[in-house]
């Protein structure tokens, strides 16, 4: 389809991209390295990334709505922060689309969630991926972003402190200018050496828990002044919007979603936005529900029944690391995150909408989630994993749970009587997962593609009798 981003009312700025060289080598923070670059064909490195940002302010009312308007506050501040490129070796394997990832700083360090979930379905389709220290504590460091505090909660070393041989020149003048360097390195990454070779075609920006909160303000108000995307795929939101920020300081996550207002993404822009959530989002701090909103024509949301805010798919091999009380989620969110991404593509690339999805269930109260004979939760999109259970999926934490693990969800055996009265033998429990596999195929939550993975998923030895 034709672009359908909006005339924009503030001149594009970019930022200005040199390689970082030397020190300990790129520092960025992931529990799982992902598929081999090399291997597949792309390379990794880093820049700094250098300009004048400016701050906005509100123009009248932030509205539950989303439909809110922000001007330039003439506030500006020059800014040193980094920006971590993996793409394609060869142009000719470039499928044009940038994606953009506002890196997470809800540990107090930058962090990419979203490329861990989508690192697979980038490389094979052959994206070109940015992660962006767009906040005052990756670089900075600090505690007042940190959403989920460390067993001392004390403040933490920027990027700069970690390695001084690599990052000494990096300055981040706080979360004031956070958006408007986000976008400007977005634009700088065009024409800079980092993507020297491929013409970029699409951008499309992606966060996950804190970086979806600040891209959730992003859309609401920079980006139809900035013009900057072509898409956002915001993951794991909590209700409120993060705040335009303070000059010298981080955002105070904590505060904005317990203080803030519910509040949509606004429905007049004409740039295409996926939200994916989990069981987590929805109630607790992060208390997605009463911002709760019905598709439109450039608007989805994805619910994942049987998934958590961070999962075992996340944090790999260190899982007893955190002590949760119960084991963490187990469910297939990586699947569904993979599928929003490549929808969204389509959608920004030539108007193809995704499909729309159930919402999850929630009985009387609105507090808490309807759930099926198996302990599962009711809607939403479905995955194998609760449609041929062998355990209970939930996102909700567990009894005593402490902050990080409380994010985690659960995962429960099912008893074997319940096993024995869903499965007469593993042969059957066989044939009802790979019928869930298909059926979330061809309802579009899940990529073919991933067919034989989500496959090599199904628990036959649980139901060995």
């Amino acid at each position: 389809m034709p672009n359908n981003r909006q005339q924009s009312s503030v001149e594009s700025t970019a930022a200005t991209l040199t390689p970082l060289r030397g020190g300990r080598g790129v520092l960025l923070l992931a529990a799982v390295s992902g598929p081999d670059l090399a291997a597949n064909g792309y390379s990794e490195e880093e820049y700094l990334a250098t300009g004048t940002a400016t701050s906005f302010r509100a123009a009248g009312p932030l509205t539950a709505e989303g439909r809110f308007d922000l001007e330039l506050s003439g506030e500006t501040a020059e800014f040193a922060t980094r920006v971590v490129v993996r793409r394609p070796i060869d142009p000719d394997a470039f499928n044009g689309t940038l994606v953009v990832e506002w890196l997470n700083v809800s540990s107090g360090r930058d962090a990419a969630p979203d490329y861990t979930y989508l690192a697979r379905e980038l490389i094979r389709s052959g994206y070109a991926w940015a992660g962006v220290s767009a906040q005052w504590a990756g670089v900075e460091g600090g505690n007042p972003t940190i959403a989920v505090p460390n067993s001392a909660d004390r403040a933490l070393t920027g990027l700069a402190g970690i390695d001084p041989k690599r990052y000494g020149d990096l300055h981040h003048p706080g979360d004031a200018f956070c958006y408007d360097i986000f976008g400007q390195v977005a634009h700088g990454l065009e024409t800079s050496p980092a993507l020297a070779g491929l013409t970029v075609v699409r951008k499309l920006a992606v966060g996950e828990s804190q970086a979806a909160i600040a891209l959730s303000m992003y859309y609401n108000g920079i980006q139809p002044l900035s013009n900057t995307f072509d898409g956002f795929l915001i993951h794991s939101r909590g209700g409120a919007v993060a705040p335009l920020g303070t000059a010298g300081t981080g955002i105070a996550l904590r505060a904005a979603l317990r203080e803030g207002t519910p509040t949509r993404l606004r429905d007049d822009v004409a740039v295409p936005a996926i939200v994916v959530q989990t069981e987590t989002d929805l109630f607790g701090h992060l208390a997605y529900y009463p911002a709760r909103q019905e598709d439109s024509d450039y608007f989805r949301l994805w619910e994942i029944a049987g998934a958590a805010h961070a999962d075992k798919f996340q944090i790999g091999p260190f899982e007893s690391i955190l002590e949760c009380p119960l084991p963490v989620n187990r469910g297939q969110q990586s699947f569904v995150v993979r599928a929003a991404l490549r929808a969204l593509d389509r959608w920004a690339s030539d108007g193809q909408r995704p499909p729309s999805a159930p919402r999850m269930q929630v009985v009387a109260g609105e507090t808490e989630f309807a759930l099926d004979d198996n302990g599962n939760v009711v809607g939403g999109v479905r995955t194998p994993a609760v449609d041929a259970p062998t355990t209970i999926l939930s996102g909700a934490p567990a009894p005593g749970a402490s902050p990080i693990c409380a994010l985690f969800g659960t995962t429960t055996p099912l008893p074997e009587a319940r096993l024995r009265a869903l499965y007469a033998s593993a042969a059957a429990y066989l044939a009802r997962y790979r019928a869930a596999v298909d059926a979330a195929i061809a309802a579009g939550f899940v990529l073919a593609d991933d067919r034989a993975e989500l496959l090599a998923e199904a628990q036959p030895d649980l139901v060995s009798w």
